[in-house]
């Protein structure tokens, strides 16, 4: 049952969103707008990654190759999380629930007290450095070799740590984005060294995987028969490369876009000033500055 529960929740979501959107339409009388449509089917596609890493024989594989265990991680990490971010979901799969269903859970994460500890934490964990801690740490802390060994043998932690991925994936990207559940949005700059500070972590485990000489997973040491004929050392280094190129991939595109929103921010700013400035000097009146 626990091997089904990826394509449950990604079908529930769909569905959801779904119907979200149809009933927007419907109280709204008109039909969504591009950029509307756009993050609908961004969001499906944040969905259609996540079935494609846990539900398909992507998965049975990476079990027996660690290189593709990586693909895995990346594929939840920097692939769905941004494009379920870019999605915005929130409203569409909370809006089809029942009404009387919205007001208790909304009374109870809001109002109760035994719930004012989830709210803390909720508060800590989307804001910038409570996002980018949870995202690192979560990365790093999966691969230590006691935690990474357990996910192999036991199917509720492997979903576990795959569900952690994606969460505090989504709870960085909306950092970057700048979009919920991020509680404040950093300015562009501060954006940047946000991204690239996040690239730290991910270029030291690759090095530590791909540089230690050894192998360090005991399920992929102990197979008797690896896809590929290849070592569990050669596995390990070739899954460590590919965290740290195609790992890296998304952080730069994401600081290249943010540079660009950055300069055209500026040049809009200048432009302002410019046009103020000459409005005085004319003695037109030119609004606030």
């Amino acid at each position: 049952m626990l091997d089904n529960l990826p394509d449950v929740l990604v079908i529930a979501a769909f569905a959801l969103h779904v119907l979200g959107e149809r009933r927007t339409v419907v109280l709204t009388g008109r039909p969504r707008s591009p950029r509307a449509r756009a993050r609908a089917l961004c969001f499906y596609a944040g969905l259609l990654t996540v079935l494609v890493a846990l539900a398909s024989p992507l998965d049975a594989l990476a079990d027996k190759l660690f290189w593709v265990h990586m693909i895995q991680h990346l594929m939840l990490l920097v692939v769905a999380a941004p494009l379920i971010v870019i999605g915005r979901p929130w409203m569409s799969i909370w809006r089809p629930l029942p009404l009387d269903l919205r007001r208790a859970v909304a009374r109870t994460m809001y109002r109760s007290g035994w719930t004012a500890p989830l709210r803390w934490v909720s508060a800590r964990l989307t804001g910038p450095l409570g996002a980018w801690l949870a995202f690192t740490v979560t990365m790093v802390g999966w691969h230590l070799p006691a935690l990474y060994d357990l996910t192999l043998r036991n199917t509720a932690v492997h979903i576990a740590e795959h569900s952690l991925f994606l969460a505090t994936g989504i709870l960085f990207w909306a950092q970057v984005i700048g979009a919920a559940p991020a509680r404040s949005v950093l300015p562009y700059l501060k954006r940047i060294a946000y991204v690239g500070a996040a690239i730290i972590p991910n270029v030291g485990l690759s090095m530590v995987l791909g540089f230690g000489g050894h192998a360090l997973y005991a399920p992929y040491i102990h197979l008797l028969q690896r896809p590929g004929g290849i070592s569990a050392l050669a596995d390990q280094q070739i899954g460590a490369g590919i965290m740290w190129a195609a790992g890296d991939i998304p952080y730069v595109l994401a600081i290249v876009w943010l540079a660009q929103r950055w300069l055209a921010q500026g040049e809009a700013q200048t432009a302002r000033v410019d046009a103020l400035v000459a409005a005085r000097l004319r003695g037109e009146p030119a609004g606030p500055a």
